[in-house]
């Protein structure tokens, strides 16, 4: 089981933002936007930060694959 985070990297894409945005309005690390772009386990903290900053739920930014 992984994860995918193309729902979010969609909507930013939607919403004409880079991931380097998302990383100062979420105030997130580059490392951790590295471990988003791999499917990679990222804190639940992280996923709160990024639905905060985007205004979206959990089930808009990421899926279990």
């Amino acid at each position: 089981m992984g994860f995918s985070y193309n729902k979010l990297w969609k909507l930013l894409i939607d919403k004409d933002m880079k991931k380097m945005d998302l990383q100062e309005i979420a105030n997130i690390s580059p490392a951790t936007i590295a471990k988003m772009g791999k499917g990679e386990f990222v804190s639940v903290e992280t996923l709160y930060r990024n639905c905060k900053a985007l205004n979206v739920n959990f089930g808009d930014i990421v899926s279990i694959v």
